[in-house]
């Protein structure tokens, strides 16, 4: 018996489930290991602020051009081979990061880990791929738990690491790591040689009609894009305002980092909520969350230990409101039809990514501008902007009521 994509339902086994959700996890920290290392980083190739900025931004840049321009080629080409190709991009390019003594090419290095590391989008697909139709859920739901996993323990893995060697360390680590997984998936992953229905050519050029015509995605998109930019900046920015500001040593850094991580109890949270049909709810308590994150830490930002604390409490709540807006979102976007999914989740992805590179980079210039006074006053107008185009909907929502009934 086989499922709807030719193949054997049950396929996938738990082993394999946790194999890849572990995959997922590995690849997707190397996006975010540089955020809590922009102190050192910075110091070492003798960059400023604003410069040291870029350091997340061109990673994220790099996912950008991996989502859009490498996912669709799982459309088209076997995927294990596709996932181990791409995988020792990224090992090249970790390796690059970890022993060049330029700037600029570690800049190029970074661009490059961040095309690589998209391997994790492909991956999500192929286990929904390989799952029966009854297990698909809870297969993809613990890949999904790997991945986020992987996001929020990457800042603190890689301050603790830096604190016992250097901020090298942690890329060598991961190439280590990449390398072996790669290994080991090119001799357990299953073939799938997807059969094209289009060219390459024509998935791509197909994405700007798929987001002309699904507003879903391009309000969840920005919803997420103005969120996660908030997100971004205050993680490329606040390792710098703690060393700088409060004198902390990386390891310190690396316990606030950790600290965040329980920011990630939001999401299956958000996610059983949303089930009752609670999404836009939440998704305006969200962006308020954020809103109110960033306001305080700006009104309290003295050098203080209340303010120091508030930067806790404010970590924990933007990580709340980030990966539990996105569970939502992506809730809402995997149900929009299957036969665009991937390209649609696609499309997400790289717009909220845009939006955390633009947040990154607005981090460094603002630091350098103005410093905490200024970074934290643009991270209370990024969700603020959230909340406003949010207000859009429940205005068009009431209106169409309001049609509906005159139609009546």
């Amino acid at each position: 018996m086989k499922n709807e994509h030719g193949y054997p339902t049950g396929r996938i086994s738990s082993w394999m489930t946790v194999l890849l959700a572990a995959a997922c996890g590995l690849i997707v920290a190397n996006l975010y290991f540089a955020q809590t290392l922009v102190g050192p980083i910075r110091d070492e190739f003798g960059l400023t602020s604003a410069a040291a900025g870029f350091i997340v931004t061109v990673t994220q840049i790099g996912y950008v051009i991996g989502l859009l321009f490498i996912v669709p080629l799982s459309d088209i080409i076997e995927n294990r081979r596709l996932t181990v190709t791409m995988l020792m991009v990224a090992v090249a390019a970790l390796l690059a990061a970890a022993y060049t003594h330029s700037a600029p090419l570690f800049f190029l290095a970074s661009l490059f880990i961040g095309i690589g590391s998209v391997v994790a989008q492909i991956l999500v697909p192929l286990a929904a791929f390989l799952a029966s139709e009854e297990q698909r859920g809870r297969v993809v739901g613990s890949v999904m738990s790997g991945l986020l996993l992987g996001i929020m323990f990457a800042r603190p893995l890689a301050s603790f690491i830096t604190s016992l060697w250097d901020w090298r360390a942690i890329f060598v680590i991961s190439s280590a790591a990449a390398t072996l997984l790669a290994v080991l998936l090119w001799y357990v992953l299953p073939e799938r040689k997807p059969a094209p229905m289009l060219r390459y050519g024509q998935l791509v050029l197909s994405l700007g009609s798929i987001l002309h015509r699904t507003p879903v995605l391009r309000r969840r998109a920005l919803y997420q894009a103005f969120l996660f930019g908030a997100f971004s900046l205050f993680w490329t920015v606040v390792p710098l305002h703690l060393a700088d500001t409060f004198g902390m040593s990386q390891e310190g850094i690396a316990w606030f980092a950790l600290v965040g991580v329980g920011g990630a109890i939001a999401a299956p949270i958000a996610g059983r909520w949303a089930d009752r049909g609670w999404s836009r709810m939440l998704t305006g308590l969200a962006m308020i969350t954020a809103f109110l994150s960033f306001l305080l830490i700006h009104l309290f930002s003295s050098y203080s230990t209340p303010a120091l604390i508030l930067l806790f409490i404010s970590a924990i709540t933007l990580d709340m409101s980030v990966s539990g807006n996105l569970v939502i979102s992506q809730r809402a976007i995997y149900s929009l039809g299957s036969e665009t999914k991937g390209r649609l989740n696609g499309l997400f992805m790289s717009i909220f990514f845009i939006g955390g590179a633009i947040g990154s980079s607005l981090g460094g210039w603002s630091y350098a501008q103005g410093g905490w006074g200024l970074t934290s006053l643009l991270g209370t107008l990024l969700p603020l902007l959230a909340l406003i185009y949010y207000l859009t909907e429940w205005r068009t929502t009431r209106t169409q009521r309001t049609l509906d009934k005159t139609t009546v």
